[in-house]
């Protein structure tokens, strides 16, 4: 057995943080009062600053949210509008995703080490859910901390301590949604035909208002034993209801919401019959994004489960292209014709790859292609 290295973690615990912010910032009681006590505290973990509240009295889930995150070095802040309900699960949503760590210290004056190995968020998550991180404990077998939760002295692996503080954010947006009719009905399979309809005619706001708390409960239920056994036809609904999701935030300008509830759809989907609308869907909307090498996969998935020809050969020909695969390019356009498509991007991408492969025109020539 090798041996364990034991740190203190007396010179890093966050214990009492949140608190000492609001000893420093004024506005500390409205925020809590508004957003949350720890919705509040999860807008300061995940870097999201509010910058400004407008209330709404009659339906408080409706008031905006508008704050900042940080964007690219060259464009500053980014400044956001939210209403509250999509606000916290933005936050929730951020909060679930896996965090970056670094490999276990080996010098109990590595500070920095340390808090990369066990995580900010998780040092910063963990005194908000009764959790006083006590002592990191590194082996051949991996990391565990010692802990005092609620008083009691536990011993925890370091990556269940992560699950378990995932588990309580998701449990404080279903408590604070408990009574909202959205949340009552977010996991009716009913709606994903109302949804559908509401999507063929345009109808996107419809689409969101009908599923849009489906995305943090089933992103927390498919890491659940339940979750990883559901019956084909029901994971293949609720991954047509999270891809009907992706594709009405994707419209509204949520890219980011979008990009999580159309993978999300992939993951629920796959081996079901609706993996191919799943793929496709994701697929579109990196070409959508310009994330063209992100697209290749999952638009060739759905060619090869059958999908519509019109649905994925235009952008898969584009993204191609746009990543240098100019024969995989030309060979996509030549399916998408020999179905009988027509498509506006076609012959604008025919003429730039033959001047890039001048043989090709000679090539389709001599095949007698048109």
């Amino acid at each position: 057995m090798g041996s364990v290295r034991v740190f203190n973690l007396e010179g890093i615990r966050t214990d009492g943080w949140f608190e000492r912010v609001g000893e420093k910032v004024g506005s500390f009681d409205a925020l809590c009062s508004i957003l949350g006590e720890r919705f509040f505290a999860f807008s300061l973990i995940t870097g999201a600053r509010v910058t400004a509240l407008t209330v709404d009295r009659r339906d408080p889930n409706a008031s905006i949210v508008e704050f900042e995150v940080s964007g690219a070095a060259e464009e500053g802040p980014l400044l956001q509008r939210l209403t509250l309900d999509r606000f916290r699960r933005r936050l929730v949503s951020a909060l679930l995703a896996e965090e970056s760590t670094g490999p276990a210290p080996t010098r109990e004056t590595d500070v920095d080490g340390i808090q990369r190995h066990i995580g900010i968020r998780t040092l910063l998550l963990a005194p908000l859910f009764g959790f006083s991180l006590l002592e990191l404990c590194c082996g051949d077998q991996g990391s565990s901390v010692v802990a005092l939760e609620d008083g009691i002295k536990v011993e925890l692996e370091l990556s269940e301590l992560r699950v378990a503080l995932r588990r309580c954010v998701v449990e404080e947006l279903e408590r604070v949604s408990q009574g909202s009719d959205a949340n009552r009905s977010g996991l009716d399979l009913t709606l994903v035909p109302k949804a559908r309809e509401a999507a063929g005619r345009g109808d996107m706001a419809q689409v969101v208002t009908l599923l849009g708390s489906w995305l943090m409960p089933l992103t927390f239920f498919l890491r659940t034993p339940e979750g990883r056994t559901l019956a084909p036809d029901v994971r293949g609904v609720l991954g047509e209801g999270l891809g009907l999701l992706g594709s009405a935030l994707l419209e509204a300008g949520d890219q980011e919401t979008a990009d999580q509830s159309l993978r999300l759809a992939v993951q629920y989907a796959v081996g079901t019959t609706l993996a191919a609308d799943a793929y496709a869907r994701l697929g579109a909307a990196h070409v959508r994004a310009e994330r063209f090498g992100e697209a290749i996969a999952p638009l060739r998935h759905a060619v090869s489960l059958g999908i519509e020809p019109e649905r994925v050969l235009p952008e898969l020909s584009l993204a191609f292209f746009r990543q240098g695969r100019h024969l995989a390019a030309w060979s996509a356009i030549s399916e998408a014709r020999a179905h009988g498509l027509t498509h506006g991007s076609f012959e604008p991408l025919e003429r730039a790859i033959a001047d890039r492969i001048p043989a090709l025109t000679a090539w389709t020539k001599l095949c007698g292609a048109p």
